[in-house]
């Protein structure tokens, strides 16, 4: 049948009875088109209903008909008489009933629909609630972000009270804060167009990409940070500057990348989930006008709560800052309530020129006369003070009964100082260093100036500290400059030069910077041939940078000086090693087995280079000088400037070093005061102009200073004079302490050498002269006949 029997025989019957009242337009031609002999089977079917039936027929005194599910009052009476009416209108009622079989049965079009509602919250509530539920999402996740962080690196809270890093979740709420009000400013500015977010679909878009990009980059700063013990800054831009093969390479094998991926991904779907549903739980009804009354002032009240929110304070002046985390004396603690999408947005917009406040710190004449107080010793005699900062003449205190012919500088790669037996930590990581250790000349206060190997490459060999703005000196404009470090004082004196290295010469733009200082040979990856390993990231082995070192050393002329700059890479992430490793696997340690077992490593190739070398003919005629480039992160962060990370060996070994000047100097000196010793050896005055000084010349009475700095855009600096110490950090603030290296790290915060103190001034002086220095090209030396001499 086309439609159920018992609704044509009711629709029959009314019809009759009514006369000339039309039905729906659907059911009107199968109304009149039913079988009225099929009553018996319609009334069987009503069984079941019988009573619903009898007491909606009693109850009908002024009987609708049924129309689009909407009732209406007839007009003819004698509906009102009739009960097979009512009998009609029962069926109607049962085929109301979404359960009922016959409301199956019935063609689409001729179903009752439901009467429309109103449904949803008044569209301007519904956008701010929706608006509000993404501020707490955004937030909830990264506070989850922040425990991972917490949690990846439990090591160093070990000594972190609990209230200092619950402090940190408190205060990292304000960062957090200031990104969400960001992203959500779109959103905000919607609430005043008539039709608010609409649909959301472009609202729930722009939540959903912008919060996986910053979830991508706080997964990403989790190696990050155990890497470089530094929230996310200008250090991620100088990889993306270089090969993007070898960095690939690096990631892909130095860390476990599927599994951050696979996190991320999760952290993603858990927050657009959570988008999700805060959007089906905040529905829009149909607007009701714009009500410019109501809609104008609660913009303008979100507006105000997200401005508030994007600069993290009510307070005049200056939004929130970086300086505004440092809330206590654990650096840990501090760095954890960052958030590391603020600190590389911060990056990237930093620029050289945002340094101008160290350029203004002290009036010209007191920051020069200040460094010249600092650096300049009874030995040296300034040359042109108008024109030059330092430059000066140098005349050593010869001891040496002869001067050594030859130079051979070697940079260690990470060649931490806490993991060097000689310096009172013997692990067992550096037997072959422990041993020529034992022949020279060692200083056990040494520092290098950065913590990245380009920054100890350029303050070793170029003798330029690591200045704010230009941590990558190499790649910058400025480091066109000429610089007075070994080449320009070695080459005007006849010496050969070679550059030994096992990786690519373009890294850090190091052939290109060296070459204009002067260099000439450079022995790069590619021009090894059959590597005993070779390592798709990096390059060559330790062991064949060593190998071919003595091939190179060996071809030189032997009638003419020569000073060669050997570098390691071995001992850098990922680490790669040969598969015949010539030591032990280092273990014990946790997350930093494989970095020590890389020094290990690099530490046999060490010895082994010695063990040839000694044979060869200039061996006994050249001065050897081996200094790590950095140090690397440990669970113990001693002051605000985690100083183990820049605490490294400098080790002197000659004929007559050890004798001349003993086995240990306890004098504090960093990477820039080595070019100057290395010429002071020489035994013949000299012109430089270092920003170190010669330690072998120094008063007996000079505890050493040095200035050091992170990498990256972390504008941390720190003098360091004897067992002092003074930090000025980024948001300005100076504090300082003194510290021990032996018989264990220590560091104890000391009020009385504050911002007020004469440190401090010396410490704002010398960024001050230097960075001038470097602006303005007076960094190297003027040709003029004193130069000359």
């Amino acid at each position: 049948m086309l439609v159920a029997c018992p609704l044509a025989v009711s629709l029959a019957l009314l019809q009759n009875c009514c006369g000339a009242h039309r039905v729906t337009d659907g059911l009107h031609d199968r109304v009149f088109a039913a079988n009225l002999r099929e009553i018996p089977a319609f009334l069987n079917c009503l069984d079941d209903d019988s009573r619903l039936i009898t007491g909606m027929q009693s109850n009908f005194g002024r009987l609708p008909y049924y129309r689009q599910g909407v009732p209406e009052v007839p007009q003819n009476n004698c509906a009102l008489r009739n009960p097979l009416f009512s009998l009609q209108m029962a069926l109607i009622t049962l085929l109301n009933r979404e359960n009922h079989p016959f409301r199956e049965s019935m063609a689409p079009e001729t179903r009752p629909q439901p009467a429309p509602h109103r449904t949803g919250f008044d569209p301007l509530l519904a956008d701010i609630l929706f608006l509000s539920g993404y501020v707490l999402a955004y937030l909830g996740i990264m506070a989850v972000m922040r425990a991972i962080l917490l949690y990846t690196n439990l090591d160093l809270a070990e000594q972190v009270p609990l209230a200092d890093l619950g402090s940190s979740f408190l205060v990292g709420l304000r960062f957090d804060l200031l990104i969400t009000c960001i992203v959500g400013a779109p959103l905000v500015l919607a609430l005043l167009l008539p039709g608010g977010m609409g649909t959301r679909r472009l609202a729930l878009l722009w939540l959903a990409v912008s919060g996986a990009i910053t979830l991508f980059a706080g997964v990403t700063e989790l190696e990050f940070y155990r890497e470089f013990h530094t929230r996310l800054n200008s250090i991620a831009f100088h990889y993306l500057q270089e090969d993007a093969a070898t960095v690939s390479s690096m990631i892909w094998n130095g860390y476990p990348v599927v599994r951050y991926l696979l996190l991320w991904l999760l952290l993603s779907g858990i927050y657009i989930a959570a988008l999700w549903w805060i959007n089906r739980r905040t529905p829009r009804r149909a607007p009701a006008g714009y009500r410019a009354a109501i809609r104008v002032p609660a913009f303008f009240l979100i507006l105000f709560l997200a401005v508030w929110g994007g600069r993290g304070t009510l307070r005049s002046g200056p939004p929130l800052r970086w300086g505004d985390a440092f809330h206590s004396q654990y650096v840990f603690a501090n760095h954890l309530a960052l958030n590391g999408t603020y600190t590389l947005v911060k990056a990237a917009r930093a620029k050289t020129d945002s340094n101008k406040e160290w350029l203004s710190a002290l009036p010209a004449d007191t920051a020069l006369t200040r460094v010249r107080d600092m650096l300049l010793t009874p030995r040296d005699t300034l040359l042109e003070p108008d024109h030059y900062p330092l430059l000066r003449r140098h005349a050593p205190e010869v001891r040496l009964p002869q001067a050594p012919k030859n130079i051979v500088l070697i940079i260690m790669e990470s060649f931490s100082g806490e993991f060097t037996g000689a310096l009172g930590h013997d692990h067992g990581i550096t037997p072959e260093f422990d041993k020529l250790a034992a022949q020279g000349l060692l200083f056990d206060r040494f520092f290098s100036n950065g913590t990245h190997t380009h920054q100890g490459m350029f303050a070793t060999v170029a003798c330029h500290p690591n200045l704010p703005g230009h941590e990558y000196l190499m790649q910058q404009p400025e480091g066109q400059h000429q610089f007075s470090g070994l080449p320009a004082l070695l080459k005007p004196k006849g010496f050969n030069d070679v550059y030994v290295y096992n990786g690519e010469f373009a890294w850090d733009n190091q052939e290109g910077f060296f070459r204009n200082q002067g260099m000439t040979r450079f022995i790069g990856r590619d021009d090894y041939v059959n590597p005993v390993f070779i390592d798709p990231t990096w390059g060559v082995s330790d062991e064949d940078m060593f190998t071919r070192s003595l091939e190179e050393l060996q071809q030189l002329d032997s009638e003419q000086p020569f000073f060669a700059i050997l570098q390691t890479l071995s001992n850098h992430t990922p680490y790669a090693l040969p598969e015949d490793l010539s030591v032990e696997p280092v273990s014990g340690f946790g997350k930093l087995d494989e970095h020590l077992t890389a020094q290990r490593y690099s530490d046999r190739a060490l010895g082994r280079f010695f063990e040839s070398a000694a044979a060869a003919p200039w061996f006994k005629e050249t001065l050897f000088v081996i200094v790590g480039d950095h140090g690397f992160g440990l669970s113990l962060q001693l002051s605000d400037i985690d100083l183990l990370r820049f605490h490294v060996p400098l080790l002197l070994l000659g004929p007559g070093i050890q004798a001349a000047y003993g086995q240990r100097n306890h004098t504090v000196a960093t990477q820039t005061d080595i070019v100057p010793t290395i010429v002071s050896l020489l035994g013949k005055p000299f012109v430089h102009q270092c920003w170190g000084r010669d330690l072998l010349s120094l008063p007996e009475d000079d505890p050493g200073i040095g200035v050091i700095k992170p990498s990256g855009s972390d504008a941390t600096v720190a003098l360091l004079q004897g067992d002092r110490i003074t930090i000025k950090s980024p948001g300005g603030n100076t504090s300082g302490g003194s510290y021990s290296l032996y018989p264990q790290a220590l560091y104890v915060p000391d009020e009385s050498l504050h911002a007020a103190g004469k440190s401090a001034t010396e410490l704002s002086a010398f960024i001050q002269v230097a960075m001038q220095a470097l602006h303005t090209n007076r960094t190297g030396l003027p040709d003029t006949p004193q130069t000359r001499q």
